[in-house]
């Protein structure tokens, strides 16, 4: 009898578990050494095996703040000489035998904030040169040993607490103002070092190259009060809360994107961390309940790396497996900002390699190219406008523009082919807010309103010339739309008629290269939605300006719509392209520049016969 290995040259491998896709998502967590003193709001700086961590939170009656100061061995915490003054969620800087301590709330009830800064030789700790802006909860990033560090934001707690946008740089003697973060930021956290720093709060994360900041990607759960280890760009946030509750959850950044991975064994908020990315710790905070605890992360050394279409054999779970991409686990993760806010854009490609192009307001000839990171400027449209359609399964080397408004309802029709814009042949029937789907030599412009009247009327495009066919069955416009070709198709949502609600109806259509049919609606109605995919499969995003529906997004799998992972930031009439496992959403009202990539996630998957 013939074997497997004989007919298709390869054995299934035999695995215990099942692959990962590197070692920071094979990393694990383990128990190390308790604190001697449990507190929150402590710093912490060093490596796993040689960390220091002072100061700190209690649960005194009159709100007393911690002077100690411990270092860990790897193994164990020992008390060291205590700091001068006691206080929380200050800037730490350095390494146990040379360490900097900065700002943060006093023992003051109500707690103040203070500038007091403190240097530590390995033995005691001396009073030095304040910063110039007293303040707490700011974000650490320095050159190991103490030398050479950035406090970045936090809070001015007094009467009434606010948080700054303060940016201040040690050089070893002294503290200078240097160029302020783009955003208010407090209980943050900072990785990097003074010239190529990361500052984390919240919603928001920046990049600093030694003279500006500049906003990136967002974490994927936003948090505050977390903790952090690695530099700039191979980076670790653990922890934290929002408000509540409190999160166990861990995402490393790469550089460009956060990726959750291993989370620690207890969930806490105000903890300290120290290490590298690959190594780290994690240590105090609070759960409520002031903690000691103390955790270790060591990413894997060697793993099973996970390849799309592979097939193995799970001896734990006697099952035979297949590693693939699943659109309904995967989530939308902050990109890199538009040069120019705008809504009623159109664009093409995916979300590695992505363009934009047109939109309001005013009337927008602006194109730009995404490369998964950032947009750059290149050519311009010929005929700026508003809500045109485009052929936005393409890829961005190559897709069309058509319809739209200049002022007045347009018909043009440009062509891209990588580096300019060139007109072609004219739609049959001016209009915009129409849907759009295909390729560039294959599209539909369905729909649409030229002012008096929303439109069924559906054309196609074979590359040349439209040509009217089959018309929908409701009348709609500003509506979202997915598909690859001008035979198979999807559209969804919009609005009825002018005048009627701009909450938009659930209606979904389905074109077979022919005719229109009616098919299952959306679970929430919504106009100025946006999709992406290649029919039977795809998403719907955004729309709608009530919140929160506009953050929505849902799957269509073929038959029917299911809610999935939403946006990160509610938005109207922003773009819509993509395939349904890697898609991005570019501006849209109001008057945004924020991007945001959805990705589907991997995934190991049961075979099974049928």
């Amino acid at each position: 009898m013939a074997e497997y290995k004989g007919i298709k040259g390869f054995k299934v491998q035999t695995v215990s578990t099942d692959p990962a896709a590197s070692g920071l998502a094979a990393g694990t967590w383990a128990s190390g050494g308790d604190l001697n003193t449990a507190r929150e709001g402590l710093s912490g700086v060093g490596l796993q095996t040689a960390a220091l961590g002072f100061a700190g939170g209690t649960n005194h009656p009159a709100n007393l703040k911690s002077v100690e100061t411990e270092s860990y061995n790897g193994t164990s915490w020992t008390e060291l000489n205590d700091l001068n003054t006691g206080r929380n969620f200050m800037g730490g800087f350095g390494t146990v035998a040379a360490a900097l301590a900065c700002g943060g709330l006093t023992q003051s009830f109500p707690p103040f904030s203070t500038a007091l800064t403190e240097s530590f030789d390995g033995t005691s700790w001396t009073e030095v040169n304040d910063l110039n802006t007293f303040r707490a909860a700011g974000a650490s990033a320095f050159q190991s040993p103490n030398t050479a560090a950035l406090y970045i934001a936090g809070t001015y707690a007094g009467p009434a607490a606010t948080a700054v946008t303060n940016v201040e740089s040690w050089n070893g003697t002294s503290w200078t103002e240097t160029t302020d973060v783009n955003s208010p930021k407090d209980f943050g956290s900072g990785f990097g070092i003074q010239t190529a720093a990361l500052a984390v709060s919240g919603a928001t994360s920046e990049l600093w190259n030694g003279s500006s900041w500049t906003e990136v990607a967002e974490l994927n759960t936003t948090r505050t009060q977390g903790s952090s280890a690695g530099s700039a760009s191979l980076a670790l946030f653990m922890g934290g809360y929002v408000g509540p509750p409190v999160y166990a959850n861990v995402e490393a950044y790469d550089g460009t994107s956060w990726t959750e991975i291993a989370d620690l064994a207890i969930a806490r908020r105000g903890l300290a961390g120290a290490g590298t990315q690959t190594s780290a710790l994690a240590f105090g905070g609070n759960l409520p309940g002031l903690s000691a605890a103390t955790e270790e992360f060591t990413a894997a050394s060697s793993f099973s790396k996970t390849n799309l279409g592979q097939v193995f054999y799970n001896s734990t779970s006697d099952a035979f497996k297949v590693t693939k991409q699943s659109a309904p686990a995967g989530t939308w993760a902050s990109g890199g900002n538009l040069n120019t806010a705008r809504s009623n854009l159109a664009g093409a490609g995916s979300n590695t390699a992505g363009l934009a192009f047109g939109g309001w307001s005013p009337y927008r000839a602006q194109t730009e190219s995404y490369d998964g990171s950032s947009w750059t400027e290149v050519n311009d449209l010929n005929t700026a406008r508003y809500g045109s359609g485009s052929a936005s399964f393409g890829p961005y080397t190559a897709t069309i523009t058509f319809g739209g408004n200049t002022g007045s309802y347009v018909g043009n029709t440009e062509s891209w082919n990588g580096t300019s814009w060139t007109e072609v042949n004219d739609l049959n029937t001016a209009r915009n807010n129409m849907s759009s789907i295909g390729v560039q030599t294959s599209a539909i412009a369905a729909g649409g309103t030229d002012g008096p009247t929303s439109k069924t009327l559906n054309e196609l495009w074979d590359g040349t010339s439209w040509t009217e066919s089959g018309d929908m069955n409701t009348p709609r416009y500003n509506f979202g739309s997915f598909g690859a070709s001008n035979t198979s198709g999807l559209v969804f949502g919009g609005v009825p008629f002018v005048g009627s609600p701009p909450n938009g109806m659930p209606s979904t259509e389905h074109w077979n290269g022919s005719s229109w049919t009616e098919v299952n609606d959306l679970n929430t109605g919504r106009a100025a939605n946006r999709g992406a995919g290649s029919f039977p499969e795809g998403i719907s995003y955004g729309g709608n300006p009530s919140v929160p529906n506009n953050v929505l997004t849902e799957l269509w799998n073929g038959t029917s719509w299911t809610e999935i992972s939403d946006l990160s930031t509610g938005r109207v009439a922003t773009t819509g392209s993509g395939s349904v496992l890697a898609a991005f959403a570019a501006g849209g009202e109001p008057n945004l520049a924020a991007t945001e990539e959805f990705s589907a996630a991997t995934t190991n998957s049961t075979l099974t016969a049928s």
